[in-house]
């Protein structure tokens, strides 16, 4: 995953786009900018390797912007976990809520994490790998995430019917054992899409606490969709695409990829909508797609959404922007 362009944050827009989205939050965008080029530089060269050169160079943003938003990388880069860790448990929250019993809460769970991790690759590897080398101040906030996660697995213990109770250090085994796993195919090129492992990794979890034939059914469990698209598709990301691409649609993606972290309003004003139900719509398509999230990833104060774009949706608009620059 490491060496691959991830995206083209922070790239110009004609003035009738950024004109319209206005510079009330100018800092705020700033911020997101410098936090999602840190997330592409860290994923491409490894976070020891980045520097804050690199950072402002990606992001467009001035090296004097930086250290008036951050004291220094490693405080950069800390925040840039953090809003990871977020946006990641915004994926897993409605999941693991959903369900009524534990093992089918951990198997939501898990295919929602996986799922996410698969759709932000560059973000996988800064939550699986490269907080390793953070230092030790990444090391206390990974291992306080781990902690919580741990915590929900060892809730297995009230549902064991079995005389002999797993001991406490289970769930930690258990959770260090999926990591571990997670980490191998984050790290290897061209592994298959991580929501594929989502049966082996909740049998792995829930046999210590239910027994064989629970973790069996499990490993026979119907394989989650992908939101990979599979390797060796088209070469051009515009004729996989499931949807009509308009005018409106257009400028929709445009926006959000030129100012990472935009409200619904913004963004239509951007495009010309003045009708918000039918903002939401076209947001709501364009997110089932898997093109765009709301993460709340830098989210300004009072503004009730904001949006990016994922891996795909960053493909889709630098194809928009290069068939435009041929015209």
């Amino acid at each position: 995953m490491a060496g691959g362009r991830q995206g083209t944050i922070g790239a110009p827009l004609d003035a009738s786009v950024t004109g319209s989205l206005g510079y009330e939050h100018v800092s705020d965008i700033q911020r997101v900018r410098i936090l999602h080029a840190m997330v592409e530089e860290v994923a491409e060269r490894g976070v020891s390797n980045v520097t804050v050169a690199h950072v402002v160079g990606r992001s467009g943003v001035s090296r004097r912007t930086f250290y008036e938003l951050f004291e220094d990388r490693e405080a950069c880069f800390l925040e840039t976990f953090e809003e990871a860790v977020k946006r990641a448990t915004l994926s897993v929250s409605p999941a693991y809520g959903e369900p009524e019993s534990w093992r089918a809460k951990i198997r939501a769970a898990l295919t929602a994490l996986l799922g996410f991790l698969d759709r932000e690759p560059g973000t996988a590897r800064l939550l699986i790998v490269e907080a390793l080398g953070g230092g030790p101040r990444a090391l206390e906030r990974r291992q306080n995430v781990l902690i919580q996660i741990i915590k929900i697995v060892d809730l297995g213990r009230a549902e064991t019917k079995r005389d002999d109770d797993p001991p406490p250090l289970t769930a930690e085994g258990a959770v260090g054992a999926v990591l571990s796993i997670v980490h191998t195919r984050v790290v290897e090129e061209g592994s298959p899409p991580l929501v594929y492992l989502t049966g082996e990794l909740t049998s792995m979890i829930v046999y210590p606490y239910l027994g064989p034939a629970a973790a069996r059914r499990e490993l026979e469990g119907p394989i989650p969709k992908s939101a990979h698209r599979p390797v060796g598709g088209s070469a051009n990301p515009l004729k996989d695409l499931e949807m009509r691409l308009t005018y409106r649609t257009v400028r929709v993606l445009m926006a959000i990829g030129a100012h990472p972290g935009v409200s619904n309003r913004r963004i239509a004003d951007a495009a010309g909508v003045s009708d918000q139900g039918q903002i939401s719509k076209l947001l709501a398509r364009l997110d089932s797609l898997g093109l765009i999230e709301n993460s709340g990833f830098g989210q300004a104060k009072g503004e009730s959404n904001s949006w990016f774009l994922t891996e795909r949706g960053r493909e889709i608009e630098g194809a928009i922007r290069e068939q435009t620059s041929r015209r």
